[in-house]
């Protein structure tokens, strides 16, 4: 008997870790479905997943740093971490970014640094299955399209929502923003 329950506490473990690797491989998969928080710049609705999102706060001005691109905001101590802040409107080249009690920054952790993003408003967290997410549509190489991941369609009585899916890590990840030149690609 406690052989049993010596053996039954680590199977239901190695249970728990091969459910969890399970889920965490399918979330890497671009087109697998899954959780993505909704925010909107614009005019347009957007969706990044959910497992890179820390927190979401209320936007306060930052520190500006010299010489920054525009939309590199500046950056803010957030409980003794320095984190850079990224007005996405601008970056993805909305046709304006004001700042007003709707606007937001949402907190992402992109491969281990913590780095803010500045959004007009937060709406929702949805599920998204395989057949709910479309092919990104191909377009001329000028647009930077390879940031989309997908367009998730979702039903909302008759009408149909549409969710432009980031790969928020390739974003931060990319060489004009200069966020991540110190950690390994």
């Amino acid at each position: 008997m406690d052989m049993l329950t010596e053996v039954a506490p680590s199977a239901r473990s190695e249970r728990t870790r091969a459910a969890t690797a399970s889920q965490a491989s399918a979330a890497a998969e671009g087109q697998a479905g899954g959780e993505f928080l909704t925010f909107r710049l614009g005019g347009e609705e957007y969706g990044i997943d959910i497992l890179r999102v820390q927190e979401i706060r209320s936007y306060e001005p930052p520190t500006r740093i010299a010489n920054a691109p525009s939309f590199i905001k500046g950056v803010v101590n957030l409980r003794g971490v320095i984190v850079p802040i990224i007005d996405l409107r601008l970056k993805l080249g909305c046709d304006n970014a004001e700042y007003n009690g709707f606007t937001v920054v949402i907190v992402l952790n992109v491969r281990g640094r913590v780095v803010g993003a500045v959004v007009d408003s937060v709406s929702d967290v949805l599920e998204l299955n395989r057949e709910q997410i479309k092919p990104a549509p191909e377009l001329s190489s000028s647009i930077e399209a390879h940031y989309i991941t997908g367009i998730g369609a979702v039903k909302n009585g008759d009408a149909e929502r549409m969710l432009i899916l980031v790969d928020i890590e390739a974003l931060m990840s990319s060489a004009d923003m200069g966020l991540m030149d110190s950690i390994a690609h």
